[in-house]
């Protein structure tokens, strides 16, 4: 045994990352493709940008962050320039767009899928190291486009095989949230503090429902391990007026109801609709505008009505009813990013989770418009409008429905050229009949480690490889010529559970292995890999 003083390295990776095996990575990449393909059916191209830019080009846009620009990670180049890794896709393609804005078609179309990175305290499903997959249209204020982002991120879930109810998009619109803010008095610079607090408050509509809100609203909410949440200390009017606006009365329409995790249309009388827990009713889209009109009068808060109304009309009109693109009051999105409609993709199934418990997975993916970030490096406005969906979660919730888009995407490992024989003729002898697959096509590899036959089985199992081609001495010296013998690995594990009949004992046994000569070794292993 060598001795030394020096300590081992920790083979240990870091909070906040994970790896991915070849069985994540085929998952992954399957997903990706069909994405890819929505993507460009409406006409957008790719682009890729760095992981690193100058820091001051990424600028102070960090989204949901209290302290922007904080949860980064930056490093100092030899100019003495700061460097951070990206956080988002979408700062980096302002940068890109406004720094090659003469040579671009404008609108300008494009998506990407890359990693980003967040200097934050890592927890569960919460890393450092994610990716995502963007597609954004630059240089359109219509809300036309705003409306086609929405009815892609439609398409790109129903193409994963996620069937309509059980998912929604949910829109909102900035303007209307800030001229809320704005009418109960918590416009401005000296309220920001307090008007995030009410921001977060009426982000968990969903999880907490109009009690929990009204709590976080007033004086504050305790939740059911004891802790307690300080609230934005808003008086009884302007809660119930917030209240309001979360919770809209409709006449009598057709409504959408939220059940057991699905989403059906019903008709409902006038009053009051419940939004309690993760269950919503919502009236169609113009009826949810209609409701909240005479709320606020307030002229941000109209015209974001009067955006969210022309989206409506846009996506209904290409066939997304509101049961697919859904008005929402209660959505909050990027409050430091974007300037007019947000959009959020949500998942509304349940399914079973490690404990048995039924689980949401919620948002898999969101976005909007962010109209103020190209034009940081321009003189003029470019307006802007895009959508990112979180590839981790999205993939998560697949394989939870056991989507075949990646149930089966694990690649069967190559074929395995066994090395009985380690003499120098014989090793050039394998690495030929290994050439000869690889021509032909065929992944294969030649075993090279120091292990005898049962040991090489072993790994070629391990690799999950399909086929192994056996040749030792008695083969290659055998009468008429050299042969081989090829082992079908997986019928060879279901010999243990064969029949005890002799008869289909033997069958199966002369399928599972045979001897072939090694002139038809491409052949016969083509076959063994195109069974059934």
């Amino acid at each position: 045994m060598i001795e030394t003083d020096a300590a081992l390295a920790r083979a240990a990776l870091p909070r906040g990352f994970i790896d991915r095996d070849s069985a994540d990575l085929a998952a992954a990449e399957a997903m990706m493709a069909k994405i890819r393909k929505v993507y460009e059916l409406y006409g957008f191209e790719a682009v890729e940008t760095p992981f690193v830019e100058y820091t001051e080009a990424l600028g102070k846009f960090l989204p949901d962050q209290d302290r922007p620009n904080a949860g980064v990670f930056s490093f100092k180049d030899d100019d003495e320039q700061w460097l951070s890794l990206r956080y988002d896709l979408t700062a980096p393609l302002a940068r890109y767009v406004a720094e090659h804005y003469e040579k671009l078609p404008k609108p300008y179309r494009s998506y990407r899928a890359g990693w980003v990175f967040r200097n934050e305290k890592p927890g569960p499903g919460r890393f450092r190291q994610f990716m995502q997959f963007d597609a954004d249209t630059v240089g359109a204020a219509s809300p036309a486009a705003d409306a086609e982002i929405c009815m892609m991120a439609a398409d790109c879930l129903e193409a994963l095989g996620i069937a309509r109810g059980d998912y929604v998009i949910k829109v909102n619109n900035r303007k209307v949230l800030d001229g809320v803010m704005e009418a109960i008095g918590l416009g401005g610079e000296a309220n920001a503090g307090r008007r995030l607090v009410v921001l977060r408050a009426i982000d968990k509509l969903d999880r907490l429902g109009p009690d929990g809100v009204r709590a976080l609203l007033g004086d504050g909410r305790k939740d059911e391990s004891g802790d307690f949440t300080k609230g934005a200390g808003l008086e009884k009017a302007k809660a119930d007026a917030l209240l309001d606006f979360l919770q809209p009365k409709f006449p009598q329409d057709i409504l959408v109801t939220r059940e057991g995790g699905r989403i059906h249309e019903q008709s409902d009388e006038a009053g009051r609709i419940p939004n309690a827990d993760a269950n919503h009713v919502v009236g169609s889209n113009a009826s949810t505008i209609d409701s909240l009109r005479h709320l606020f009068d307030q002229p941000k808060y109209q015209e974001g009505l009067d955006e969210l109304s022309n989206l409506a009309e846009f996506t209904e009109s290409a066939g997304f009813s509101q049961s697919v693109i859904c008005i929402d009051p209660s959505v909050v999105r990027g409050l430091e990013y974007y300037t007019g409609p947000v959009f959020e993709a949500e998942l509304t199934f349940e399914t079973p989770g490690e404990d048995g418990r039924p689980i949401r997975f919620g948002s898999v993916g969101g976005g909007g418009r962010y109209d103020g970030l190209v034009a940081r490096f321009r003189a003029e406005p470019v307006p802007a409008t895009g959508f990112s969906i979180g590839v981790s979660r999205l993939l998560a919730a697949l394989r939870a429905i056991k989507s075949p888009i990646v149930a089966g995407t694990e690649a069967p490992g190559p074929v395995v050229v066994l090395a009985l024989d380690r003499d120098e003729a014989s090793m050039a002898n394998y690495q030929r009949l290994v050439a000869s697959l690889r021509r032909a096509g065929i992944a294969a590899e030649l075993y090279l480690g120091s292990g005898g036959m049962n040991a090489q089985l072993k790994y070629a199992d391990r690799r999950q490889s399909r086929v192994a081609v056996i040749q030792g001495s008695n083969e290659r010296n055998a009468p008429g010529g050299p042969q081989v013998t090829i082992r079908d690995l997986k019928l060879g594990a279901e010999l243990a559970k064969a029949t005890k009949d002799r008869a289909d004992y033997l069958e199966l046994r002369k399928r599972a292995q045979f001897s072939a000569p090694e002139a038809e070794l491409v052949e016969r292993v083509r076959e063994m890999l195109t069974r059934e």
